[in-house]
């Protein structure tokens, strides 16, 4: 089985978050099961471009992956020398999974393996929702989808990350079928038990900051807080949007209260497992790869109750769901820090077994290689 995975970034691109690590290591995981997997993608890096050979074949962990140029600098990655290599070789492989949409190299990837007849798997990876249709270029994304976009996904299979993707996809498309298979997501191999004691809750932000990833909210929240508490905030992103962000701060005289670290990558587990509870109040997340990650840590979550992952959190005990709302967001904390410190044990405790069993990746993998053989038949 040959296996052509398309992404807009790969590794070592880490700014564009969990999507791309979830790529790379679902590629890494079918290469080490015996899969045939190369990986076509750019040298996106935010502004600028990856430091590697591009249109140039090379080993990357142990999968075969071209960078090839793009000649835009935003979020399109338009990548002629991509389309015109897929248009080429497509017909040389089995399947075609694509990954994310709204990019020029999704959209152009999907129409070329259509017009090579060779099957199709897209993973949306939270682009594709009532929320994503209108928060950017929503005319242009809008008009895309009428005129192309609508047309492809409907002939193509569907990979979906959570049941809640999959219910949502469900509303705007017809596949030709539906899959829901979580991501892979790199788990801590160990984690300390918390006492969450202290005289402070120590609350972790750990995301990409973007609009959608509900900081404000958080940072909102802060003001309604009752009980001592310290947020660290780990992950980078626009400037002039974290001046927004500071400013919000600033204006509740809660500052003194935060810290900001930028983006974490080696030591991100060290930093997980040393706070109380990690806070993501997404507008929207399809997933939450950093869900998995904090709990892998023995870290417990809040969480809104737009992140694809609500469900498998409360469905398993291990942790709390709010709105994306300040007032919901204050009165859950206020409420754990007062009557539930128990439970933050509890949790610490428990969370890394169930989540070892749950993401093990040779189990994992084999969901993903059965797809792959679904849509080939």
């Amino acid at each position: 089985m040959k296996i052509l995975q398309i992404n807009a970034s790969y590794k070592p691109a880490h700014l564009y978050g969990g999507p791309t690590m979830s790529v790379s290591k679902l590629s890494e995981e079918l290469a080490k099961a015996g899969c045939d997997v190369n990986v076509y993608t750019t040298t996106a890096n935010g502004a600028d471009e990856l430091p590697v050979a591009p249109n140039t074949k090379q080993s990357v962990d142990g999968v075969e992956a071209i960078y090839f140029k793009r000649i835009t600098k935003d979020h399109s990655h338009l990548s002629p020398a991509l389309l015109k290599a897929l248009w080429r070789n497509a017909g040389g492989y089995d399947v075609i999974h694509i990954h994310a949409w709204w990019n020029l190299v999704s959209v152009f990837s999907a129409l070329i393996a259509r017009m090579r007849k060779v099957p199709v798997i897209v993973s949306p990876r939270g682009t594709l929702s009532d929320y994503s249709f209108n928060y950017k270029n929503s005319l242009p994304k809008k008009l895309l989808h009428r005129f192309l976009g609508k047309v492809l996904l409907n002939n193509s299979f569907i990979h979906a990350t959570s049941p809640a993707e999959q219910r949502s996809l469900q509303q705007i498309i017809k596949p030709r079928g539906i899959f829901d298979i979580p991501n892979f997501v790199k788990i801590a191999s160990s984690a300390k038990t918390k006492t969450a004691d202290g005289p402070i809750l120590e609350l972790l932000f750990f995301s990409r900051i973007d609009e959608k990833k509900g900081l404000d909210i958080l940072l909102h929240a802060l003001a309604l807080l009752k009980v001592p508490y310290h947020l660290t905030i780990a992950g980078d992103g626009n400037d002039n949007y974290i001046d927004v962000l500071k400013n919000i701060a600033r204006y509740n005289n809660t500052q003194q209260h935060v810290s900001w670290i930028g983006f974490q990558q080696d030591n991100k587990f060290e930093v997980l497992a040393s706070h109380d509870l990690l806070v993501l109040p997404s507008h929207n997340e399809n997933f939450g790869n950093v869900v998995i990650e904090s709990l892998s840590a023995g870290t417990p979550v809040l969480i809104s109750d737009n992140v694809g992952l609500a469900d498998y959190v409360t469905g398993n005990n291990l942790g709390w769901v709010c709105r994306a709302k300040p007032p919901s967001v204050a009165n859950a904390i206020n409420d754990i820090a007062t009557n539930q410190k128990n439970k933050l044990q509890q949790i610490s405790a428990i969370a890394p077994s169930i989540i070892h069993a749950d993401f093990d990746d040779d189990r994992l993998v084999q969901r993903y290689i059965n797809m792959y053989r679904q849509v080939i038949k």
